[in-house]
């Protein structure tokens, strides 16, 4: 605990990190270089506070049991980027782990103001005298490690390591926004985070890191194409279970014949052409999470087996007479259906909608804040751009009042893949409003004079506004 002089401190400090990182709030979006922002800017504010001139900030990488080293600066200049450095291991050959990682399995602050004396000191880049790593926070557990260093001894104080504490303390949120965006980028192809979105968008993000670090049943709403996976992925990254797996089932997408073998498993003769044991997906998310997408198309028949599940913890595969089997999994929903009206109709069992709905999210429309339009649009151009190698960069007047005049029942997805065709379609680094697909113009009744002209069907039910027919 900080005494009075260590709180008056890290609230300055907290003061000078969110005043250095205010530019990420602000980014289009979270790629690679708004990655490099956020550590950026911690190393700056690391270094200026320590009056060192040479800092590092190391991510834990689940999949690579590793510390990695995500960006590096020696003497004010960048070394390494975020996502191009080293994985820095625990080492089986007798040699020392490196100061950052020993910080990393013990949880606390390494002050080294000798490294020729200190037996866990492994060179790394070049050699340095000394060495302050503190932990990085997130959830009662270390996410990273933030070091700075000097060529000379005895540089560092114990004053030093209060600051860097709360510099790491501040600035864990940012850095975990950062990955997420990373991860999901990798994962489902577009950002999750977007910064500067409207009002309603900031409240889903206020309650992902609400319910983050709980283990409580979470069921995302919204329309189709508003984001409900990324949603979802979220909530996990960010808990606990984020090394544990995270399991997709889409209950619409799947045979009801076929579906309670996919949950729960099912054993060697259950049924014609079960030849083997084979097991469910509650199973395999075991210790993780199972996101159940489109839950409003799950069979009444298998809802009590689900809400048996989620309340003890217990499945049976289909076909077997033995004892249920034990497994931990977190359980997130989603649903584009109104489940409350369901279970009033009885068409949904309302204990299993009041087991899920612990904690529900909503997720606006697109349609809703069209002023973020721009933003999205050109966030998904440059993705689409590197992923096709197009040499586009920019979105021309008439594309943008073409898209700003459509309604998008499709909402984020319909706008990343009209974006994607768009580009695709370009002849120079401009997409034009010819380029946007053919339905969406004739949609808004943008078709040129020399385009053919079809009939095209009533709006799905349940969305406003005009928009092509949906596949």
């Amino acid at each position: 605990m900080l005494h009075r002089a260590g709180v008056a401190l890290a609230q300055h400090l907290l003061q000078a990190s969110q005043s250095m990182l205010q530019g990420y709030d602000t980014e289009a979006a979270l790629h690679s270089a708004d990655a490099e922002h956020v550590a950026r800017r911690l190393v700056e504010l690391a270094c200026a506070q320590t009056g060192t001139r040479d800092g590092a900030v190391f991510l834990w990488d689940p999949k690579a049991k590793g510390l990695a080293v995500d960006f590096h600066m020696v003497e004010g200049v960048i070394v390494t980027l975020p996502g191009t450095g080293a994985i820095l291991r625990a080492r089986t050959d007798g040699r020392p782990n490196g100061i950052a990682f020993s910080c990393f399995q013990k949880n606390r602050p390494y002050l080294c103001n000798d490294t020729a004396k200190d037996p866990n000191y492994a060179r790394y880049f070049r050699d340095v005298a000394a060495v302050l790593a503190v932990p990085i926070p997130w959830q009662r557990r270390p996410m990273g490690v933030l070091t700075v260093s000097s060529t000379r001894k005895g540089v560092f104080t114990d004053a030093h390591v209060h600051k860097l504490e709360a510099i790491a303390a501040e600035s864990a949120r940012f850095l975990r926004r950062a990955q997420l965006a990373r991860a999901t980028v990798e994962t489902v192809g577009r950002p999750y985070f977007i910064k500067g979105l409207s009002p309603e968008w900031r409240e889903v993000e206020r309650r992902i890191e609400q319910v983050s670090s709980t283990d409580a049943p979470v069921l995302v709403q919204g329309e189709s194409g508003t984001g409900k996976d990324l949603v979802s992925r979220a909530i996990h990254f960010n808990s606990r279970r984020a090394a544990k797996p995270f399991v997709t089932v889409n209950c619409a997408a799947i045979p009801e014949t076929l579906l309670e073998s996919v949950l729960f498993g099912h054993v060697k003769g259950a049924f014609t052409g079960a030849t083997a044991n084979k097991l469910g997906e509650f199973h395999k998310a075991d210790g993780g999470t199972l996101f159940l997408d489109e839950l409003g198309e799950l069979p009444l028949m298998l809802q009590a087996k689900v809400l048996r599940a989620l309340e003890q913890g217990e499945v049976t595969p289909l076909g077997s007479n033995d004892p249920p089997q034990r497994v931990d999994v977190r359980l997130i929903c989603a649903t584009n259906r109104d489940l409350a009206a369901m279970a009033r109709r009885k068409e949904f069992r309302d204990d299993l909608y009041y087991r899920v709905s612990v904690f529900t999210i909503e997720l606006p429309p697109l349609r809703t804040y069209k002023e973020n339009l721009n933003v999205l649009a050109h966030v998904f151009l440059q993705q689409a751009a590197t992923r096709h190698g197009r040499p586009v960069s920019s979105l021309a007047p008439g594309a943008l009042a073409l898209l700003h005049a459509y309604d998008f029942p499709g909402n984020v997805r319909e706008l990343k893949n009209a974006i994607e065709h768009a580009v695709i379609m370009a002849q120079g680094s401009e997409v034009r409003a010819e380029d946007l697909p053919r339905a969406l113009r004739a949609a808004v009744g943008a078709l040129s004079p020399t385009e053919p002209r079809t009939e095209l069907p009533a709006p799905v039910s349940g969305h406003q506004g005009r928009g092509p027919p949906r596949g």
